[in-house]
C-alpha cells in the first residue's frame, strides 16, 4: 500500500541535485530511502558497479540535465522511447529513469539480504542496470493538468465503481483506514525534492490515493464479488483507474524536466 516506485525518488531527487538545490549527501540519502544501499551497474566509463553518489555526478558530467519516470505495465509502456531491451528490462522491473540530455536510462533490481526471523534483519540492495535508451518522446505521458483532470474523474470512478460492486474498502471506514495510513506513511516524508512546482505535489498526492484506494479493495477480500464473474469484472472496471493513477505519477515526477525545457525556449 502507498508505495513509492524507487525510480521516482531517483529522479526526484536527481533532478533537484542536477540543479544544484541539494547536497549529493542529501540527494542519495532521500533516493535510497530504506533501502541499504543502491549501486549504478554499466555506467559509461566505470567496468564495475557505482555508489550513487559517484553514478550521479557522473552522469552530470556526461551532460544528463534532467531525470524522468517510466511506470509501464503490460500493455502500456508508459514513459518508454525504446528499444526494445531496454522496454523490457524495465517492464520486467515495473518502472525505470530515462536521463534527459544523454540516451541513457536506469533499471533497477531488487535484492534482499540477511536472515532472520525478524523482517528488521532483511534489508533490500538495489542495483541500476544503465543501458541505452533511444532519444524519442516518452509514451503517453500526459500533461500535469491532464493527469489533474483524469485523476479528480479517476477517484469518482473507483468510489463508484467499488460500491456498486459491493467491493470491502469503497466505504467511509476504508477511507479512514487510507487516511490513517497515509498519515504515517508520509510522516515526515517531503512527496516530492524541492524545486518541483505545488501543483506537481498535488497532482502525485491524488495519484498516490487513488493507487491506494484500489490497493484497499483487492487486499480487503472480494466484498460482495463472491463469484469469478463478477471478481473479473471489478478489475475490468478498476484497470483504466489503475492506468491514470500511473499516468499521472508520471506526469507528477516528469514534471521538474518539463519545467525546466519550458523555462528554456
Amino acid at each position: 500500500m502507498l508505495t513509492e516506485p524507487r525510480s521516482g525518488r531517483l529522479a526526484s531527487w536527481g533532478n533537484a541535485l542536477i540543479a544544484g538545490l541539494v547536497s549529493p549527501d542529501d540527494a542519495v540519502l532521500a533516493a535510497v530511502g530504506e533501502d541499504a544501499v543502491h549501486r549504478v551497474e554499466g555506467l559509461p566509463g566505470e567496468s564495475a558497479p557505482v555508489g550513487l553518489t559517484l553514478a550521479l555526478g557522473r552522469l552530470r558530467a556526461l551532460g544528463v540535465t534532467g531525470l524522468r519516470v517510466a511506470l509501464p505495465a503490460p500493455g502500456h509502456p508508459l514513459g518508454l522511447s525504446g528499444p526494445p531491451e531496454f522496454n523490457a528490462r524495465a517492464l520486467e522491473a515495473e518502472e525505470a529513469v530515462v536521463c534527459q540530455g544523454v540516451a541513457l536510462g536506469l533499471v533497477p533490481e531488487v535484492y534482499e539480504a540477511g536472515s532472520g526471523p525478524d523482517a528488521a534483519d532483511v534489508h533490500a540492495e538495489v542495483v541500476w542496470h544503465c543501458l541505452p535508451v533511444r532519444a524519442a518522446p516518452p509514451a503517453d505521458v500526459p500533461s500535469l493538468g491532464e493527469a489533474e483532470r483524469e485523476l479528480a474523474e479517476a477517484l469518482r470512478d473507483a468510489t463508484r465503481i467499488l460500491s456498486r460492486l459491493d467491493v470491502a474498502g469503497s466505504g467511509p471506514v476504508a477511507e479512514a483506514a487510507i487516511d490513517a495510513y497515509r498519515a504515517r506513511a508520509e510522516r515526515g516524508r517531503e512527496v516530492l525534492a524541492p524545486g518541483y512546482p505545488p501543483r506537481a505535489v498535488r497532482v502525485l498526492e491524488l495519484a498516490q490515493r487513488v493507487a491506494l484506494l484500489i490497493s484497499v479493495a483487492y487486499e480487503n477480500g472480494h466484498g460482495g464479488a463472491v463469484s469469478a464473474s463478477e471478481m473479473a469484472a471489478r478489475a475490468e472496471a478498476l484497470r483504466p483507474v489503475e492506468r491514470t493513477a500511473r499516468r499521472a505519477q508520471v506526469a507528477a515526477y516528469n514534471a521538474f524536466v518539463e519545467e525546466r525545457e519550458r523555462g528554456a525556449r
